[in-house]
Order: structure tokens, then sequence, then C-alpha cells
């Protein structure tokens, strides 16, 4: 009897999607065009018999059966890269970068500049992840370099410099009058960011409530989508689809990243690696932040 297959290549897509925040901004981190990227992500629903992404005003966001695809795509994806990197040795020509979903889509490009400057040629992998996960894997030898939420992790790494945030939501959004709370949108608990959120507008006398949470950044997006409320994000490149930055709640301070390099990795391309990571969030930092 037959058997449905998931594409492998599809489902890279498909979690491209969700940790860019975008169909645009997946194909340039895959470096495909838009259309392919389409392309699979229908190939699936084909597949599943049901949409799993959908539009919603200017942007997209994930239905519940995209959800469930997702999560397991994401598990799917790390069994079969470690069996490969197991029983096939491939890594020899390879590095393999990781990041969390947070600007994602601006440290991968040039973290992928950087690498392949130093090794031309050399093929480059991704992994998206949390902070703490990243640290693990690159601990455990499966990340080349990572970087990642300094205090989300329990190991320090090199400082490369500080994320700029800033407050997002739908146009034209405002805080609610007081005394009622702000309405908050984050990644679920443990998040550095979440924290950030809550901390700089209790410093500032404002009272506030989480009303949605999500596991990964693209259902933050959906919801903020929504209109149901506003969410710190990374101030990084192009504001996120279907949101705008809001100036009507305290500003906050930059977050503190790290970058870290699995033991032996070669000096020139860590060394590379880290400067790209550097340059990239002293542009984007405000002067005297």
């Amino acid at each position: 009897m037959h058997r449905p297959v998931l594409d492998l290549v599809a489902l890279r897509s498909l979690t491209a999607v969700a940790d860019c925040g975008g169909f645009h901004r997946a194909a340039r981190a895959l470096d495909l065009s838009q259309s392919a990227v389409s392309q699979h992500v229908r190939k699936l629903e084909k597949i599943l018999g049901r949409p799993v992404v959908e539009r919603e005003g200017r942007g997209m966001r994930f239905t519940a059966d995209g959800h469930r695809l997702l999560e397991q795509a994401r598990r799917i994806l790390v069994v079969h890269d470690e069996a490969v990197r197991t029983l096939l040795d491939v890594d020899a020509g390879t590095v393999t970068i990781g990041a969390t979903e947070h600007a994602a889509d601006q440290f991968l490009p040039r973290l992928t500049a950087a690498v392949q400057d130093v090794r031309p040629g050399c093929r480059v992998r991704y992994r998206i992840d949390r902070s703490a996960r990243l640290v693990e894997a690159v601990e455990r030898g499966g990340v080349d370099v990572a970087v990642y939420v300094t205090e989300a992790a329990a190991t320090e790494g090199t400082p490369v410099g500080g994320l700029p945030l800033t407050w997002y939501a739908v146009p034209g959004w405002q805080p609610p009058p007081e005394p009622a709370p702000v309405p908050l949108v984050a990644v679920e608990d443990p998040c550095a960011i979440r924290r950030r959120a809550i901390a700089t507008l209790a410093a500032h006398g404002v009272p506030a409530q989480v009303v949605g949470d999500a596991g990964y950044l693209a259902g933050v997006l959906d919801i903020a989508r929504t209109g149901q409320g506003v969410a710190l994000l990374a101030a990084v490149g192009s504001a996120p689809d279907g949101l705008t930055a809001c100036a009507a709640l305290p500003p906050v301070t930059p977050i503190p990243m790290s970058a870290l390099a699995r033991s032996g990795a070669d000096p020139a391309t860590v060394a590379a690696a880290f400067e790209a990571v550097r340059d990239l969030l002293r542009e984007d930092t405000p002067a005297g932040a």
C-alpha cells in the first residue's frame, strides 16, 4: 500500500517560513525563489489534504494543522541531519551555523557570507533553535558556530553586541488607557525577550498582561497580526509583514548576544563569523545604547 511521504526539502522550507516570519524572508535565508518556497508548502498541503498556512491581511498565519506539522517537521529534520552526519561523515566540507529565531533572517546571510569568504566552496547548513539548545548543540559538536541571547543560556560564550528590541503591533494599534494592562504577545517561557518586555514595562509603572504566547516566533507574529496585543521583537532589518514599530511604549535597551564555536573549529572561520555578527549588531544598535 502506498504511504504518503513528507519531502525533507519541503519541510525545510516550512520551518524557514516559520523561523523567518514569512515566505519572502524564508526564500532569502534559503537562497531560493519565493515561488519555490511557496511550491514546497503547497506540496505539503497536498499531502495532508488541508491548508497549513493562510493569508491574514498583508501577512500569513499558520493554521492549527500547520502548527502540528511544524512541530513534527523540526523533529524529523533534527533526526535526519544527525543521522547523516553520524553515518555518512559529511561534515568535512560543511559548516553548520546556529541562530535563535530572533533576527535569524539577518544573521544567517551575514554568517554564510563570512564563512564562505574564508572557506570558498564550503557547504553551509543552518539550525534555528532556542539559545540553550544551541549551546548544547555546539558543545556536542553538532553546530560549528552559534549566535544566541546571552542570558537565555548557561554558557556565556563570546559577547558580540546587543540586539536592538522594539515594540511591534498592527498599524494604528495603541495601548489601552490606564489602569488597563498592556496586552502582550510573546514566545512562551523560558524566553529572555519575554522577560525583558515585562520587566521594562514594570520599571516604568506600566501594568502588562500576556494575552497570547506561542512556542515559536511565527506563532507570536500570527497573534500580533490579529491586533490583540503588542510584541517585543528584534529591530534588525525591516519590520515583520503586517506589523509596524510602536512608539507608544517605553524604549527597551538592546539585549546582549553571544557567539560560541565548537571545540576544534577552524579559527579563521570562527573569527570571521564572530566579526560578521558584531558588524551587524553595530549597524543596527542605536548610538549610545
